[in-house]
């Protein structure tokens, strides 16, 4: 009967897998968005069983299996180039600019013609035919007018990504092979995802929780796609959060909150987690231990950026919340649940209250033991609030799910890929995107009544002894 648990569970993995190579290489986003929806909905189908399946493994052999899984699944990210993204181009030339000695992404956008020199046809094609494939956007023509184009999306503004990221784009290029393209990047994203996986683990054997948590962020259909193919550098993000928030459970808190400040160089959306691990802190000087670290590596982190370049450090960070409607609610399909309660005008309102009144909350009555259990509850709660329309977003989600097990917030992920890719398909995209994200708000709620109505068991009823505390030092 073992046997035949393990084999089952084997056997719906690799149809995972199956499942994630075709979805991965149909080109369907731009000309059959409900197409490809359906691969992603089957995969999303299998990753469920699988999990589930997983349960009935003997325990000794899980660990294993989601690793091998994790490293699996993360590969069918490899099988194509980005299909539903074109980031990583930015990621490439940011490398490259910045491998140039001559200039900083910050200083210059890809469109400008002090950076000319730097161009190749791989990055920025010419000629109408070159041009005519999607995801390329049309820049000033040569002197010759010859007709120009690029890969690279928003090519007439400076780059958006925090240092680390930038130092992560530099040392993908150096390590590149000549002609390689994205395909370094990519993997790059496999192995992070990986490292993830292998950090879930760490972290839940520590509590003597159940090794199988971590196959909902090994396994899941959002990690080959988001992290893999497009390469999204939030995995490097999630990454730095995971370690810092398993160093915080450990009482490592100078530790932790050094790590969590790199993630928020990273990508600056792990900035959300920072209120999970503050959780259930209730002196200012362990607070500070999290936060002082955090804050100074972020900062020490922008600063030889700062002293070269020349413009802002924060690129088109400010046009980008405008852009995509942050700044105002009517504007597009953000804050999409609050607007079905709030009139446009006080839906900014609302998402701080409602996001002051769940920080309170953890801050008061989270477990420090747990953090990433508060920093889920924030971090999906911003989500709903929020409800933004890249579904890459949702990475960290996905690894937060995965440590503390509550999988009902996973339907957020979900939401974020139906608003990104099935809306596509539809005339009224702004009503399919609030549809999708109230589903994903039942659900959780559905898992919230489920929870409280059965209790379940902590953790482990023996935990481990907690290793000393990181010395703070006190005035």
């Amino acid at each position: 009967m073992t046997k035949l648990r393990t084999a089952l569970a084997a056997a719906l993995l690799a149809a995972l897998v199956a499942v994630l190579v075709l979805t991965v290489r149909y080109d369907g986003y731009y000309t059959d968005p409900l197409g490809l929806s359906w691969w992603y909905g089957t995969a999303w189908v299998l990753f469920g069983a699988a999990v589930w399946a997983l349960r009935a493994v003997p325990a000794r052999h899980v660990a294993a299996l989601v690793l091998a899984g994790s490293a699996a699944v993360a590969s069918t990210g490899l099988v194509a180039p980005p299909r539903t993204s074109t980031d990583a181009y930015r990621y490439a030339w940011d490398g490259r600019v910045q491998a140039s000695g001559t200039a900083l992404p910050y200083d210059h956008a890809p469109a400008d013609a002090a950076l000319a020199p730097l161009r190749d046809p791989w990055l920025f094609p010419e000629g109408e035919e070159g041009c005519a494939g999607p995801g390329r956007a049309r820049i000033a023509p040569a002197e010759d007018g010859t007709v120009r184009c690029t890969r690279i999306n928003r090519p007439s503004v400076h780059t958006i990504y925090p240092p680390v990221a930038e130092a992560y784009f530099l040392g993908v290029h150096a390590l590149s092979p000549e002609g390689s393209r994205l395909k370094p990047f990519q993997v790059g994203g496999a192995v992070a995802a990986v490292g993830v996986t292998g950090a879930v683990l760490l972290i839940l054997r520590r509590r003597g929780a159940p090794p199988a948590r971590a196959a909902l962020w090994g396994w899941c259909p959002a990690v080959p796609i988001e992290a893999v193919n497009n390469a999204h550098v939030d995995v490097v993000g999630v990454l730095l959060a995971v370690a810092g928030l398993g160093l915080v459970a450990a009482r490592r808190r100078l530790s932790g909150g050094a790590v969590l400040g790199a993630a928020v160089a990273a990508k600056l959306m792990p900035a959300v987690v920072l209120p999970g691990a503050l959780s259930g802190v209730r002196r200012w000087r362990d607070a500070a231990a999290v936060l002082v670290p955090a804050a100074a590596v972020t900062v020490l982190s922008y600063v030889p950026y700062a002293l070269l370049a020349r413009d802002s450090v924060f690129g088109y960070l400010g046009g980008y919340v405008e852009e995509e409607g942050y700044g105002d609610a009517a504007a597009r399909d953000r804050y999409a649940l609050l607007r079905l309660v709030l009139p446009d005008d006080w839906a900014v309102f609302g998402l701080v209250a409602g996001a002051a009144a769940v920080c309170g909350y953890v801050l008061r009555r989270g477990d420090p033991e747990r953090p990433w259990s508060g920093a889920l509850l924030v971090t999906g709660t911003a989500f709903l609030l929020l409800t933004p329309g890249y579904s890459w977003y949702a990475l960290l989600l996905v690894a937060l799910v995965a440590l503390d097990g509550r999988w009902e917030w996973l339907g957020v992920a979900v939401a974020g890929a139906a608003r990104y890719v099935t809306a596509q398909g539809f005339e009224e995209r702004d009503v399919v995107g609030t549809t999708v994200y109230a589903a994903a708000l039942l659900a959780v709620l559905t898992g919230w009544a489920l929870r409280r109505r059965h209790r379940p068991a902590p953790d482990s009823a023996t935990p481990r002894p907690l290793p000393a505390p990181d010395r703070v030092p006190t005035a």
